[in-house]
């Protein structure tokens, strides 16, 4: 236990107080926010008084019309994106919550409910703390029949992700939040409600994803009660019927847990952020987020990848060249494409994301046989340098969607468009742990000034 608490310089917290607070902490996951919020508002009421007008960054007209990329103009606390490490969950990195965030009872990987109990307090969970959020997800899971009758009553050929914003969007008649926002709680008391509908719908997310999947992909195929004994991740493998796969199993266990949050100003977090600030409950706030995420230049990045990867190997055969993949990728940039599964908004090196995954597939030796892992590893090689000579990209590093679809396939989980629900199970964890903080803040409708280009060429000339 003493080896797995070891953290890496650069965290916050030393060690032997995370293994202490892990040792000690049995405490539910309400109580410890119970705790930890009346600290986080004093800070916010310090940063509002005593440096309300201290300017952190310029606003360039690029940044106007170039997506606001780079605008230092949104708070969430959970996790922040630095260009060149990567991304750390309150301090941490990816390589030190593998350390000490607690796997699933047999397992080796983060789950859910640990990077959830981290995201949320900022402190690492003991085991306990986590079986104990496990069995309530579990508890918790089961679809309201009306819920599950809309569901099946969709068409099959409607796409999965908006099959699955709809569900989410369904849910919200057993909404806390609006319950007691119509009954007019005390807006000390929305953070209480805003935990209570992201933990159900955490909850529920697996079984209405895993429904959707068997209705489109399985038909006929009933699905496996919830085992109360399992962790989140593992009951939706089971659900998808890859239960008695363990390695699949305990990839999306990683695979889930990393894919958690990314910092806020993604496009499916601000989605979430931004539709919450109206106070419209967390239903309503992922669904819309979701529905960012099943956008070509967001969510649905691996799946483009893994058609390229497969498109590469069957131009290029079994034979994998240094020449024969650089050729690929040259042909790829010199047709007006780009190379998907490279280069990031934020990211100025290799994603850590996509470093984790490659050492999940080096230590089996099913996945370090496989053609197109292969295929993976050693376009990630020659890619950069590629990327480099042609000159075009900022970042010509591989980041987490240059893998993480092509395991699925390596797996046998081939349908491609469902990819993107698989991610969106996972952002959950992000993006509504943030919401819950929103609301014990008391942060504010989100409300941006937009100018014409009349009006900022008059700005300029002023």
């Amino acid at each position: 236990m003493l080896a797995r608490a070891r953290l890496s310089k650069g965290v916050q917290l030393s060690s032997s107080s995370f293994l202490s607070r892990r040792l000690a902490s049995t405490k539910s996951l309400k109580e410890t926010l119970q705790e930890v919020i009346p600290a986080k508002q004093e800070q916010l009421k310090r940063l509002k008084t005593e440096h309300g007008q201290a300017v952190v960054g310029d606003v360039k007209i690029e940044n106007i019309i170039g997506g606001m990329r780079g605008l230092k103009a949104m708070l969430w606390d959970a996790s922040v994106l630095d260009p060149n490490e990567g991304i750390r969950f309150h301090g941490l990195s990816i390589p030190d919550c593998q350390k000490v965030l607690p796997p699933a009872p047999g397992g080796k990987e983060i789950i859910a409910e640990s990077m959830l109990w981290l995201l949320l307090t900022g402190q690492v969970p003991t085991p306990e703390q986590t079986r104990q959020l496990s069995r309530e997800l579990a508890e918790k899971g089961e679809l309201p029949a009306f819920v599950e009758s809309l569901v099946d009553s969709l068409p099959t050929t409607l796409h999965p992700m908006t099959q699955l914003g709809i569900g989410v969007a369904a849910l919200n008649r057993d909404s806390s939040f609006q319950a007691a926002y119509e009954m007019g709680m005390k807006k000390s008391e929305y953070w209480t409600h805003t935990l209570d509908d992201c933990i159900n719908l955490i909850a529920r997310l697996p079984v209405l994803a895993a429904r959707i999947y068997r209705n489109v992909y399985k038909p006929g195929n009933p699905l496996p009660a919830i085992n109360k004994d399992l962790d989140l991740v593992g009951n939706y493998s089971n659900l998808l019927g890859y239960g008695d796969n363990q390695s699949l199993t305990e990839y999306l266990r990683l695979y889930i847990a990393l894919h958690g949050d990314h910092e806020g100003g993604n496009a499916s977090a601000h989605t979430a952020h931004l539709v919450g600030s109206t106070l419209s409950d967390p239903y309503l706030s992922y669904s819309a987020a979701l529905f960012a995420l099943a956008g070509p230049l967001h969510g649905l990045a691996n799946q483009e990848v893994l058609r390229w990867q497969l498109a590469m190997q069957k131009e290029i055969g079994n034979v994998i060249s240094n020449e024969n993949i650089r050729d690929y990728l040259w042909k790829t940039l010199k047709s007006g494409q780009v190379v998907p599964g490279y280069g990031h908004g934020v990211l100025r090196k290799p994603d850590p994301r996509f470093i984790a995954l490659q050492e999940f597939c080096n230590t089996r030796p099913d996945l370090k046989d496989s053609h197109i892992i292969q295929l993976v590893n050693k376009t990630s090689e020659i890619a950069p340098d590629v990327l480099k000579e042609h000159g075009k990209t900022k970042n010509p590093y591989p980041n987490v969607d240059a893998t993480s679809g092509c395991v699925l396939y390596h797996y046998g989980f081939t349908e491609f468009k469902y990819y993107t629900v698989i991610f969106g199970v996972s952002r959950a964890l992000g993006a509504l742990t943030q919401l819950v903080w929103a609301r014990a803040l008391g942060l504010p409708l989100e409300r941006p000034k937009s100018y014409s280009m009349d009006a900022l060429e008059k700005l300029v000339k002023q």
